[in-house]
C-alpha cells in the first residue's frame, strides 16, 4: 500500500503541468448557464482518454421536474449535457462518487477584473479565472487522482464514479439527474472550494419572495398614503430579528468559527416608478439559510410565522399581510454522521500529505452534496482546493499549489476506500 501510495504522489508531482493545462483551458470557457456544453465538451475528451466508461445525456425537464427536490426554473437543457464516467473495480470495494459542476456564475461588472474573466492567466502560481476556485479546478484535482491510478495500473476492488453536472449555481438539477438515473455509491467528495477544509456538514437555502402592500398617494401629500418602503423596512427588521434568534440556537462547534450560520440574506428590494408618488408596493427577494439537521419545510414555515407576528406590532398588516412566495433555486441541507469512516479515512489521507490535523468545520453554504444524501441516501464529505473568499468575486482564482495537494490527498483516499485489488 505505502508503496502504491508513493509512487501516486510521484506521478502527481511530475505531471502538474498537465494539470494546470487542464484547468486553464476549462476555464477560458465560458460556462455560464445555458453554455455548459464547450467545457463539457473538453471533460467527455479527458474522460475518453482515460478509458473510463461513459454516460453521457440531457436532462429531460419534463421527467425532473416532478422530482420534490427539483427547483429549477430551467427548463431548455438541449445542448448542455450531464456526463457520469466510471472506472470499474474488481469487485468487493467500497465505491466512491466524485462530484464536479461545470456551471459557473456571471461574471459580473467586468471593469473590476485585471484580466479577462476566461483569460486563465496565470501569476506567482494562480491561476485566474471564473470558475477556477468554483469549481474547476476541484474537478480538475479529481482528473488528477483518477488519471494518476490508471497511468500507474492501480486496480481497485470499488467502483469510482467521477460526475460532471450542469446547474449546480441554481439548484442541482444536474446532480439530482444522475442520482434519479441510478448512480450510488457507498460514499462522495465534492471538491468545492473549502480552503482545504473538510465540511463533513452544508446548510442549505432557499429563496423567497415578499410582497408588501401599500397605500398609493401623491408625493406632495404623501400622508394620504401608506409607503410600500417604509413597510418593506419594517419587513426587514423583523426578517434580521428573526435570523438571530435561529442562529441563537446554533450549537453545533463546527459552526464556531462562523459569525451567523445560516443567514437570512436580503439580496433585492424593488419598490415605486415614480419620485412623487408614494409607492403602493414593495417586492423584497432573499435568500434564507437553513440548518445541516433542519427540513426545509419548518424553516419555511418559521419565517411565515414571523411575518403573521407584524400585524402585533403595526395595525396596517392586519388588512395587508406580507404575501411569501417560495421561488426558484433551492439547495437541501446535508450531513454526514459524526466520525463516519469516509471522513476517517479522508483526514488520515490529509495528514498523510499536509503533516498536520485537517480542520473540520461546517459549509457556510449550500452544495450539490444535500442532493446526494437526502435523496441519494450518500454519505457526502465536502473538501477541496480553491478559496472560498473568491468564489463569484471578480478576480476569482485558485492557488496551483492546493489544487496539486487537493489531487494527492483525493488519490490516497480513494485508495484507502476502495481498496486494492489482489
Amino acid at each position: 500500500m505505502k508503496d502504491c501510495d508513493h509512487l501516486v504522489r510521484m506521478w502527481l508531482k511530475e505531471n502538474q503541468a498537465k494539470g494546470t493545462k487542464l484547468l486553464q483551458l476549462l476555464v477560458q470557457e465560458n460556462s455560464t448557464r445555458g453554455k455548459e456544453s464547450s467545457a463539457q465538451a473538453i471533460m467527455i475528451e479527458k474522460c475518453r482518454q482515460l478509458g473510463l466508461q461513459l454516460d453521457i445525456w440531457e436532462i429531460d425537464s419534463r421527467e425532473i421536474e416532478k422530482h420534490p427536490a427539483y427547483f429549477c426554473d430551467r427548463k431548455d437543457f438541449n445542448g448542455n449535457p450531464n456526463l457520469v464516467a466510471v472506472l470499474k473495480g474488481t469487485g468487493g470495494g467500497k465505491s466512491i462518487i466524485l462530484n464536479g459542476h461545470i456551471d459557473v456564475v456571471p461574471v459580473g461588472d467586468e471593469q473590476n477584473w485585471k484580466k479577462d474573466p476566461f483569460s486563465g492567466h496565470i501569476e506567482a502560481g494562480k491561476l485566474y479565472g471564473r470558475g477556477s476556485t468554483d469549481m474547476k479546478g476541484g474537478t480538475v484535482s479529481l482528473l488528477m487522482a483518477l488519471e494518476a491510478l490508471i497511468a500507474l495500473g492501480v486496480r481497485l476492488k470499488g467502483d469510482v464514479i467521477f460526475q460532471s453536472v450542469i446547474e449546480e449555481e441554481s439548484g442541482g438539477a444536474g446532480t439530482l439527474a444522475a442520482v434519479l438515473r441510478g448512480y450510488q455509491a457507498d460514499g462522495a467528495i465534492i471538491p468545492e472550494p473549502t480552503n482545504m477544509k473538510i465540511f463533513p456538514k452544508q446548510q442549505g437555502s432557499m429563496w423567497f419572495r415578499i410582497t408588501v402592500k401599500g397605500k398609493a398617494a401623491h408625493g406632495g401629500t404623501r400622508y394620504e398614503g401608506v409607503s410600500a418602503i417604509e413597510k418593506a423596512m419594517l419587513v426587514i427588521k423583523r426578517l434580521q430579528h428573526l435570523e438571530k434568534e435561529r442562529n441563537e440556537k446554533i450549537t453545533d462547534p463546527l459552526y464556531n468559527k462562523i459569525p451567523i450560520p445560516i443567514p437570512i440574506n436580503v439580496g433585492k428590494l424593488i419598490s415605486g416608478d415614480w419620485p412623487s408618488s408614494v409607492p403602493d408596493e414593495a417586492l423584497i427577494e432573499g435568500r434564507m439559510g437553513v440548518a445541516p439537521e433542519e427540513s426545509m419545510v419548518s424553516a419555511q414555515k418559521e419565517l411565515e410565522l414571523c411575518l403573521a407576528e407584524l400585524s402585533e406590532d403595526d395595525p396596517w398588516f392586519i388588512e395587508n399581510p406580507p404575501q411569501i412566495e417560495w421561488f426558484g433555486a433551492r439547495w437541501l441541507p446535508g450531513s454526514i454522521e459524526d466520525k463516519h469512516p469516509l471522513q476517517k479515512v479522508l483526514s488520515e489521507s490529509f495528514q498523510e500529505i499536509k503533516n498536520e490535523e485537517p480542520v473540520i468545520e461546517a459549509s457556510p453554504w449550500g452544495t450539490d452534496g444535500g442532493i446526494l444524501s437526502n435523496v441519494g441516501n450518500i454519505p457526502v464529505i465536502i473538501f477541496g482546493p480553491g478559496i472560498t473568499e473568491t468564489a463569484h468575486d471578480a478576480n476569482e482564482h485558485i492557488v496551483l499549489e492546493e489544487m496539486f495537494l487537493a489531487s494527492e490527498i483525493i488519490a490516497l483516499t480513494i485508495i484507502k476506500w476502495c481498496e486494492l485489488a489482489d
